[in-house]
């Protein structure tokens, strides 16, 4: 491999690292804002038809509805970066 195009490699690497970074800080902001809005739909709507002290419950089925996203949306994206590794 000539200077060139290690150079090359390792401008790609680092805007390919750059564009990580900032989409895991736009990602954990946008997260942040839905946990809010989620948590606070959960007070208004789900602990209307729990028992006195559902709050336990209500973050219980709100943290498995979150993970269960978390897992389908890496799984989707994972595939996605796969299939497009393999295209090119």
């Amino acid at each position: 491999m000539t200077k060139k195009e290690e150079k090359k490699r390792l401008h790609i690497e680092v805007l390919r690292q750059m564009i990580t970074l900032s989409t895991s800080g736009f990602g954990l902001v946008a997260a942040l804002a839905w946990n809010n809005t989620i948590q606070e739909f959960f007070k208004t709507y789900l602990n209307a038809w729990l028992p006195q002290g559902g709050t336990f419950f209500s973050m219980l089925i709100y943290a498995t509805i979150v993970t269960v996203f978390a897992v389908l949306i890496t799984y989707q994206l994972t595939m996605i970066l796969r299939h497009l590794e393999e295209s090119h």
